[in-house]
C-alpha cells in the first residue's frame, strides 16, 4: 500500500496507483476520528468534488465512511467549487467538510482536502492531527447508500460574495470579459453572476472534462492559450480564469498578456487600501513579490511572509486582522470573507479594481511599475528524483554560493526551501515538493533578461 502524505493543501495521488478506494477510506476514517475528537455532538458534514475521473465515486466512498462513523454526510449532486464547500462549513457551523479534488494538478491525480470548521484550509496543526490518525482504526463503512444525503448547492455563498463586490462600478465601466473555467468545476458561474448584474461576459472551456482538454488546469500563462485567443478574437478587455476546483485565479489583459500573480496581489492590495480605505496586515508566501513589501511600507501596512501553502495564510487570518493574503500559485483571500482562497470572488474583485481605476489593466500594471519598481517573475517545475531535489535544496542552504549568475549573493532565506537574495532585491528560490518528484524554481528580477539568466543558471544546478 502506497504512503499517504499530506502536502500544502490536503492529500493527493495518482488515481489507481496512490489514490485508491482503499486509501480514500483510510483518509476518510482519519478525518472522521479527528472530527469526533473535536466536536462529538456535531454530525452533519458537507462533501464536494470536482470534475476529475471518478471524483464523484470517491466522494461517495468518503460519505459512506463518515456515515459508518455516525456522521450525517451531505454529498453535493454535481461538481462544484471548493470555496463553496468552505463557506458552507463555516456558515452552518459544521465540524468540517471534505472536497475531493486535486485542484490544479494534472488529470491523472485526485485528492482530498479537509475544510476546517472556520471555513478554510486545514492549518498545519489540524493536518498533523489528521495524519496521526491514519491507519489507527480500520475504516468503518455504512452499508448501502441510504445514509448519504444528496443535496443541491444553495444560494447563500453567492449572496455573500455578491455583497462584497461593487457591481454597478463594473457595469458602468462597460468591460468586455472572457471567463475561462479550464474545464473545471467553475463552469460558467462567473458568467452567470456577471450577467445577473447586466455585465457582458463570455465563457470558454466551461464544460466539465476529466482530461481538462489536454491542458493542466492551473491558470498559469502556458496553460491559458485558449483564453488568450478568445480575448483577441472577441476584442475583450480582460480575461479571467479559474483552476480545476475554482479556488485559484489567473488573469490576462486586453492584449492577451498574462498578468502574473505577483501583479494581481499588488494591484488588489492597492485597490483595497486606497480605493476602499481598508486596513489590516498583508500576508504573502515566500515565493511572492518584493513589490508587496514596498507597497506595505509606503501605505504603512504591516506585512508578514509565511511558507508556501494557503493554510499558512489562513492560520494568520484566524488570529490577526488580515487585509489580504496571497500566494504565487494564484490563491488569494481577502478581509470580510472566509479565511480561504476563492477564485470566483477574487476574479470579481479584480474586475472591480479595474473598473474603479478608470484605466486598462495594461495601464494599471505600468503604473504599478512606475511607482514601485519594475519586476518580472518566472517559475519552472522540474521533474527530478525526490532525493536529488531535497539534496540540492539542502546543499544550497548549507553552502550557499558567493555569486550566482554573475551577481553577489547578499542573503539566504530558509523559511521554505532555499532562497538566494541579491542587492537589487532580485531573488531565486529552490523548493522541493515533499510529496512528488518535483523541484520548483521561482525567480524575480527587474528585467526579463535578468530573470532568464538566473533561471538558466538554476536549471544547470538542477541537471548536475
Amino acid at each position: 500500500m502506497s504512503e499517504i502524505k499530506f502536502g500544502t493543501d490536503g492529500w493527493r495521488g495518482v488515481i489507481g496507483r496512490d489514490f485508491t478506494f482503499a486509501n480514500v477510506e483510510i483518509v476518510a476514517q482519519a478525518i472522521a476520528d479527528y472530527m469526533e475528537s473535536q466536536n462529538p455532538n456535531s454530525r452533519e458534514v458537507l462533501i464536494g468534488f470536482d470534475c476529475r475521473f471518478m471524483a464523484a465515486q470517491f466522494a461517495r466512498r468518503v460519505a459512506q465512511v463518515l456515515a459508518g462513523n455516525g456522521f450525517v454526510p451531505e454529498l453535493l449532486d454535481r461538481p462544484f467549487p471548493t470555496p463553496y464547500v468552505s463557506y458552507e462549513v463555516k456558515r452552518r457551523s459544521l465540524p468540517g467538510g471534505v472536497m475531493v479534488t486535486a485542484s490544479h494538478n494534472p488529470p491523472e491525480f485526485c485528492g482530498i482536502k479537509f475544510k476546517a470548521p472556520f471555513g478554510g484550509s486545514a492549518t498545519p496543526a489540524v493536518v498533523q492531527e489528521i495524519e496521526t490518525r491514519l491507519h489507527q482504526i480500520s475504516p468503518r463503512l455504512a452499508s448501502g447508500s441510504g445514509q448519504v444525503r444528496v443535496v443541491a448547492p444553495g444560494e447563500e455563498y453567492f449572496r455573500h460574495i455578491k455583497s462584497l463586490i461593487d457591481f454597478p462600478a463594473i457595469r458602468n465601466a462597460k468591460l468586455k470579459i472572457v471567463a475561462d473555467a479550464m474545464h473545471g468545476c467553475g463552469g460558467n458561474l462567473l458568467e452567470h453572476i456577471l450577467k445577473e448584474h447586466g455585465i457582458e461576459c463570455r465563457s470558454i472551456r466551461s464544460n466539465p472534462d476529466p482530461l481538462f482538454g489536454g491542458v493542466f488546469p492551473e491558470p498559469m500563462e502556458e496553460n491559458l492559450g485558449a483564453l488568450r485567443d478568445a480575448i483577441r478574437n472577441q476584442q475583450a478587455d480582460i480575461g479571467l480564469a479559474t483552476d480545476g476546483d475554482a479556488d485559484r485565479l489567473g488573469v490576462m489583459d486586453g492584449q492577451g498578456n498574462y498578468v502574473n500573480t505577483h501583479q494581481i496581489l499588488a494591484l488588489l492590495t492597492l485597490h483595497l487600501a486606497r480605493r476602499r480605505g481598508w486596513t489590516g496586515k498583508v500576508v504573502k508566501t515566500v515565493s511572492q513579490s518584493v513589490i508587496i513589501e514596498r507597497i506595505c511600507q509606503k501605505l504603512r501596512l504591516a506585512c508578514e511572509t509565511v511558507p508556501i501553502g494557503f493554510k499558512n495564510i489562513a492560520d494568520l487570518m484566524l488570529r490577526d486582522d488580515i487585509l489580504i493574503g496571497g500566494e504565487e500559485s494564484g490563491g488569494v483571500g481577502m478581509k470580510g470573507h472566509i479565511p480561504e482562497r476563492d477564485g470566483i470572488l477574487i476574479n470579481l474583485l479584480m474586475l472591480e479594481a479595474v473598473a474603479h481605476s478608470g484605466r486598462s489593466l495594461i495601464e494599471m500594471v505600468q503604473s504599478l511599475w512606475e511607482e514601485f519598481g519594475e519586476f518580472h517573475f518566472q517559475r519552472r517545475d522540474l521533474h527530478v528524483p525526490l532525493k536529488f531535489g531535497k539534496s540540492l535544496v539542502q546543499r544550497l542552504r548549507d553552502n550557499p554560493p558567493e555569486t550566482f549568475a554573475g551577481s553577489d549573493v547578499k542573503g539566504v532565506d530558509t523559511l521554505d526551501g532555499t532562497k538566494l537574495m541579491f542587492a537589487d532585491e532580485s531573488w531565486i528560490l529552490f523548493r522541493q515538493s515533499g510529496t512528488e518528484p518535483l523541484l520548483r524554481i521561482y525567480c524575480e528580477a527587474g528585467s526579463r533578461d535578468h530573470v532568464g539568466q538566473m533561471m538558466a543558471e538554476g536549471g544547470k544546478l538542477a541537471r548536475q
